[in-house]
């Protein structure tokens, strides 16, 4: 053979006997009309609210709003994908918003300040004037991006998955419409635009016929379940996720996996491979995980264990991690506040460790941004270990057992910033999502009982859960994108006798604004059943005064000075009956890994107490 020609006959065997995907054409997608129908339904998203501006009767200007909003919606996931601040901003809570890096205080706007406007008793000219200015100024932002920066697979296929958790997590639970109330009529129109998105770029490139017939069919069952059922109260989410939404997802993680139409991404929040939002596997630990500190092994995870239930780390030699989290009560201690090495009280109450890692924000106040931080902050406080990240305990480095440990890893640690680095390793081990709920969601099984369905119901429309605890994390880390953890202004009390209003201002003494004054983190309510007591400084001993307490309206519903609360100040109107079903539902969160000494079941995990 010609030597020319070999090295082209060589390639042509190569590539022939390569695997070839048997249900994704790359070719036949259209990514390119898809970007069209975006654009085109944010043009007339802006156009409708340049004549909500001229509106002036509230009729008319619920009308434009309404259009405008909907139009917002069919494009919302590859506009806020493109650039989530701004999309953030065109469509989230209507809160002021404090700017960190010069001080600022940004008024509220977006479509959830415009509703308030306009369905308003009187149409406020000047504030609606101002709101739809500054909106459309971001929309307008959104639109240049959407026209200009090019559709590709990846860019797809991630806003898909996203628009989808919005469905769940942000639609069905009213996140998106606190006063109008119409979040199952827009997941409605959001699964829609998504059915015709698939249809115009996506179904000629599934040639696994029966997984593209799956996926037309289960979003026209989940549409129709979902226009069927508007009245946002009495909507069955039970139902609803079980029956219509998770076989979507399951059918998406499957084009997601085999379609050969993208490569699925490892360093985003999301798995996309997962068959639903409620999987061991939903989310990736090391997108949450300090970037510096991902990925770590299982010795480094052991000896982060072994370090976690070790009081020499500390400068008494008497406090550990383990003293303030005690896997036998789910990783927390049981007390109102924790324990210094005084053996006095500190300032608040020890949170629980599992499903730690999925946070953005550390401490009750959201000081640290990583779990390093937070631990390092530990070390540091003169109340707890009151060491510096320069010392290590020479009894620790002359110990047998660790110096096996350290042999297997290859490193002898030279600073307590390898130590914190090895306990965060295994703190981030720390999760589960294995509860009832979890199992019911999965479709696993079907053990609801009817006051815990109701119960769920409630959690995720008119008590307002599922607005701060999102699911499926039922933390306050912000879905889809899950960069931020919300910090909440809720006016907790002193005392549980709720007359004085506590006097830790929380977040508000990094930066002193008036809008932080009683800010504090909104934590996991899985495994609440465990945890009590509840509150930054532990002030109600069960769940039942915790309900209480916000269907009063918080401390600004109970009297308080609050004028930045972030809850409604008014009763949620929550029946005696209807407090107990919501309990009811949060006992299902309680985790089936934890056994009956509160240890987390972990195959990896050796206890070395």
């Amino acid at each position: 053979m010609h030597s020319l020609l070999f090295p082209l006959f060589l390639f042509l065997l190569v590539t022939a006997c390569q695997p070839k995907h048997n249900v994704g054409n790359v070719g036949k997608a259209d990514f390119v009309s898809i970007q069209e129908y975006y654009t085109d339904h944010l043009e007339k998203a802006v156009a409708y609210m340049d004549s909500l501006s001229q509106s002036s009767e509230p009729s008319t200007a619920r009308k434009y709003f309404h259009l405008s909003k909907n139009n917002f919606k069919v494009a919302e996931s590859y506009a806020a994908y493109l650039s989530p601040e701004s999309g953030t901003r065109v469509n989230g809570p209507p809160l002021p918003i404090f700017k960190e890096d010069n001080g600022k205080v940004v008024p509220p706007v977006g479509y959830q300040t415009i509703a308030e406007t306009v369905y308003a008793d009187s149409l406020d000219q000047a504030a609606l004037s101002y709101q739809i200015y500054i909106t459309s100024g971001y929309m307008n932002n959104l639109l240049k991006n959407v026209k200009e920066r090019e559709l590709t697979p990846q860019r797809f296929f991630i806003a898909a998955h996203e628009q989808l958790l919005r469905v769940l997590a942000l639609g069905i639970t009213g996140f998106d419409t606190p006063t109008t109330l119409k979040g199952i009529e827009e997941s409605a129109l959001s699964l829609q635009s998504f059915l015709e998105v698939y249809e115009i770029g996506i179904s000629e490139a599934v040639n696994n016929k029966k997984l593209d017939q799956d996926i037309k069919e289960r979003l026209n069952k989940a549409i129709s379940y979902l226009k069927n059922s508007p009245d946002f109260n009495r909507f069955d989410r039970y139902e609803f996720i079980r029956e219509y939404f998770n076989p979507i997802t399951r059918s998406w993680a499957q084009l997601n996996a085999t379609s050969g139409l993208w490569e699925p991404l490892d360093y985003k929040p999301l798995n996309f491979t997962a068959p639903t939002f409620f999987e061991n596997s939903t989310f990736n630990v090391k997108y949450f995980e300090s970037p510096n500190n991902r990925g770590a092994d299982s010795i480094s995870i052991m000896l982060g264990e072994k370090l976690f239930y070790d009081p020499r780390i500390s400068k008494s030699g008497d406090l550990a991690c383990v003293s303030c989290h005690q896997p036998e009560k789910a990783f927390t201690d049981g007390l109102k506040t924790s324990l210094g090495n005084d053996g006095k009280p500190v300032l608040r109450n020890a949170p629980t460790l599992i499903n730690s890692v999925f946070n953005k924000s550390f401490f009750w106040d959201g000081r640290s941004g990583t779990l390093e931080s937070q631990i390092t902050n530990v070390f540091t406080d003169k109340r707890e270990y009151n060491t510096t990240v320069h010392e290590i305990s020479n009894e620790i480095l002359e110990d047998v057992a660790y110096k096996n440990l350290f042999e297997q890893i290859g490193k002898t640690p030279r600073s307590n910033n390898d130590i914190i680095k090895a306990i965060s390793s295994y703190v981030a081990t720390l999760n589960s999502f294995n509860s009832k709920f979890d199992r019911n969601m999965r479709n696993e099984e079907s053990t609801f009982t009817e006051q815990e369905k109701q119960g769920m119901r409630l959690y995720m429309g008119k008590a307002l859960c599922a607005t701060c605890h999102f699911v499926p994390l039922m933390n306050g880390t912000v879905p889809p994108f899950y960069q931020d953890t919300e910090k909440e202004v809720i006016g907790v009390p002193a005392t549980a006798e709720n007359k004085k209003l506590d006097s830790d201002y929380g977040f508000y003494s990094f930066y002193k604004e008036d809008l932080h004054k009683g800010m504090f983190k909104t934590p996991t309510v899985r495994n609440a059943e465990l945890t009590a007591p509840y509150m930054h400084n532990g002030v109600y001993a069960d769940l039942n005064e915790v309900m209480d307490f916000y269907n009063n309206g918080g401390g600004g519903g109970m009297g308080f000075d609050l004028p930045h609360q972030t809850l409604p100040f008014d009763s949620l109107s929550l029946s005696e009956s209807e407090i107990d079903a919501i309990i009811a539902f949060m006992k299902t969160l309680t985790d089936s890994e934890i056994d009956e000494k509160g240890n987390l079941r972990r195959e990896y995990l050796t206890s070395f107490k």
